[in-house]
């Protein structure tokens, strides 16, 4: 199916009246603080949902934010009049915004949905009626040239970006322009590709509505429309579910299995500048007889340091039943939804796939000689935006990279903030069965020491070096002070590693 039957989208051209339209928004308190006031929770969380009737009665009265909730949000008809009390309605006519409907009404020709920047900034996310929040279950959701709203993939990649000041950028595969946005506000430059026009255009209107700066365009697949530039920051939230096909453009990678995930991590690697990353929202098989962190190890471009984390794994029979409801197929007949069923067990049968993995995938440019590769399943839950955290990671690298065991032992290191010590032990034991350090913030994580380790890690101020400290525990312990230093540092690495413990500013 082509775009062209998919509804005309607002002029990219008309600036004017973008700005105009965007002041009367905000002059509305159509935004997402102004949603949430007047929705309440309950509404404003199942619009989230893609759900809409708590929404349609909770916008019953005639205030102008309630016109505009029912135009924009729920995409109703609303009156001509009322709207021009609150919108510049000719010139949005004109622009291509609103469309006239029946007698007296107009409506949006285009979901506009308020979405609240990191450091409270207006936005306006632009996308395809019915495809807003929470995937596409709506109106041309089968069509192939369908543009999506924000979704929590969207949002899930927005937090794991490294937050630089970039030279430039590239968002590959913008859809609605959200990366874009985001990567807008710290990068000098900002190049965003897709292979569909339609999001290009879209991605044009959701900056321009937004109030950021227009971002360079380009039309093609993968990193064929910018061949020979490189980048200080790549983010992408691709098309890459695994299907039979590439039926539906805005999320079949249209590639066999995994291979437009792998490729487009291949590539990247080249497409960087020295110390630059690439960031990655990405699925990838587990076959039969294979690791999967083999499999993603082998994807990782030389002159990269990757971190690789798997967030959720669903058997075969569960991914295609996902996807399937995504694109509404279970609301079709049932013969045929069964055939397209047997099309995706058949397609995972012949790859010998048994389940499908998903995560983020984090490469930097550092040319070391040996680069670090870590790959790790953390299904457990973590703190948002966890860009600093990714960007703690590397320089964690890059640490542990440059000092041996004898220069650790050397070093002045501090107990990271929000760590906490937990001791596990049967009641009234003399002693613990085991002792857990665990993080709140960031990625949460938590991790077994022995009572060196946590007394270690519980003196860690940045006064004394970490000999000076092993030396003063072994004289409390009545342990060799020379064999506490030969066989502590592995621990003290792995508290760096995992961000419990860093080095002290000197």
């Amino acid at each position: 199916m082509s775009n062209t039957s998919l509804a005309p989208l607002p002029s990219s051209d008309r600036t004017d009246v973008t700005a105009r339209l965007r002041d009367a928004l905000l002059s509305a308190s159509f935004s997402a603080d102004g949603l949430l006031d007047l929705l309440g929770a309950p509404a404003y969380a199942a619009l989230a949902r893609s759900e809409t009737v708590p929404a349609l009665r909770a916008t019953r009265g005639d205030s102008p934010l309630e016109a505009l909730v029912r135009l924009f949000l729920l995409q109703q008809p609303v009156p001509h009049a009322r709207v021009a009390d609150v919108l510049p309605v000719e010139d949005c006519l004109e622009g291509g915004w609103l469309l006239r409907v029946g007698g007296d009404e107009v409506a949006a020709a285009v979901d506009v949905r308020p979405y609240g920047g990191p450091g409270g900034e207006d936005w306006f996310i632009v996308s395809d009626l019915g495809c807003a929040v929470g995937g596409a279950g709506g109106i041309g959701s089968h069509d192939e040239g369908v543009v999506l709203g924000v979704g929590g993939a969207s949002t899930t990649l927005a937090g794991i970006t490294v937050r630089a000041p970039a030279a430039s950028a590239l968002d590959l595969g913008t859809g609605s322009g959200i990366q874009a946005l985001h990567v807008a506000q710290h990068a000098t430059r900002v190049s965003a590709t897709d292979l569909n026009p339609r999001a290009l255009h879209i991605t044009a209107l959701t900056l321009a509505l937004s109030g950021a700066p227009a971002a360079d365009l380009r039309e093609g697949s993968l990193f064929e429309p910018v061949a020979g530039e490189t980048f200080d920051l790549i983010v992408s939230n691709p098309p890459f579910v695994i299907s039979p096909g590439a039926r539906l453009t805005y999320r079949d990678g249209g590639m066999g299995g995994d291979d437009l995930c792998r490729t487009l991590v291949q590539e990247a690697g080249e497409r960087l500048n020295e110390g630059g990353y690439a960031q990655f929202l990405a699925n990838w098989q587990h076959v039969e007889g294979e690791d999967w962190q083999d499999r993603l190890r082998s994807w990782v471009p030389r002159g990269c340091d990757a971190w690789i984390v798997q967030r959720e794994v669903q058997d075969v029979t569960q991914y295609a039943e996902l996807w399937l409801r995504d694109a509404g197929d279970h609301h079709a007949d049932p013969v045929e939804y069964q055939a397209r069923y047997d099309a995706w067990l058949d397609e995972f049968e012949a790859r010998e796939v048994k389940a499908v993995g998903f995560g983020w995938i984090t490469l930097r440019r550092s040319d070391a000689e040996l680069p670090s590769v870590v790959l790790e399943e953390w299904p457990h839950s973590v703190e948002q935006p966890l860009g600093d955290t990714v960007r703690a990671h590397f320089e964690r690298v890059d640490y542990l990279r440059e000092h041996d065991d004898a220069a650790l032992l050397e070093a002045h290191f501090t107990l990271v903030g929000e760590v906490v010590q937990e001791q596990v032990g049967l009641p009234g034991a003399e002693d613990p069965e085991h002792v857990v350090l665990r993080q709140h913030r960031g990625m949460r994580r938590a991790t077994k020491v022995d009572t060196v380790g946590a007394g270690f890690a519980g003196v860690c101020d940045g006064t004394l070096s970490a000999g000076s400290i092993l030396d003063a525990i072994a004289q409390l312990v009545g342990e060799d002070p020379v064999l506490l230093r030969d066989r502590t540092p592995a621990q003290i690495r792995l508290l760096v590693e995992q961000g419990f413990i860093e080095p002290a500013a000197r």
